[in-house]
């Protein structure tokens, strides 16, 4: 049975990649924002994206089943990102 600082650290070497992706996603969002793209094409787009990317990888079905779970999770917060802006 594993500890509770040795499952700290898998679950924040778990995350690490994730965030450093979503950085990256963000990184590109502002960088579209400053070239003058609309927020709404720049979201579109992304969500086309992932999507598109997670039928290729895992196939329709399990996408849409992952997807179905959306409105639960965006209710609860899960996908509220503050941001600030300097």
């Amino acid at each position: 049975m594993e500890n509770t600082q040795e499952k700290t650290s898998a679950d924040a070497a778990a995350r690490e990649p994730k965030q450093v992706a979503l950085r990256y996603i963000l990184d590109a969002w502002e960088e579209a924002l400053f070239d003058g793209i609309d927020s709404d094409c720049v979201a579109t787009a992304a969500i086309f994206a992932a999507l598109s990317d997670m039928i290729a990888t895992y196939g329709e079905e399990p996408v849409a089943i992952m997807t179905a779970r959306l409105p639960a999770r965006i209710r609860a917060g899960e996908f509220t990102v503050i941001r600030v802006t300097q």
